[in-house]
């Protein structure tokens, strides 16, 4: 059994939500409208052998575990700290996806991604997770 793990970074607006293995393998990720997140969750479960789910705690997070928890009250739900995710995810943006053309003379530190990395901050909030808990 895979045991795999859904990553969610809430927003008000938009979450970012990832599968992780539990070798930290992304399987899945996306950036989506918050109002689509319990069918979003629910098609993951029936997709991927899904044991937890991990999320930040940013403002919006009780409300999205309730939401998730209303849908999918069998998923183990672990809180796990967002503090610093988003510069985290802005440089594994430009890891995955590297400036072309002018954009390559200029630092990335000094860039902002022409995308939300929403879906980049729970692939690190998952791996925070497996750090602490199961020793990658």
């Amino acid at each position: 059994m895979q045991n795999n793990i859904i990553g969610l970074d809430p927003g008000r607006d938009k979450c970012g939500i990832a599968v992780v293995s539990p070798k930290g393998t992304v399987l899945f990720q996306k950036v989506i409208q918050t109002d689509n997140l319990s069918a979003q969750v629910t098609e993951l479960l029936t997709t991927y052998e899904i044991h937890q789910l991990v999320i930040g705690n940013g403002t919006t997070s009780k409300t999205a575990q309730e939401t998730i928890r209303g849908s999918c009250p069998e998923l183990n739900i672990a809180v796990v700290d967002e503090y610093y995710t988003t510069q985290l995810a802005r440089q594994e943006y430009w890891r995955a996806n590297p400036p072309k053309g002018w954009r390559k003379l200029l630092p990335v530190s000094m860039q902002v991604p022409p995308e939300p990395v929403d879906d980049f901050v729970a692939i690190i909030l998952v791996r925070r997770f497996l750090q602490k808990n199961m020793k990658i």
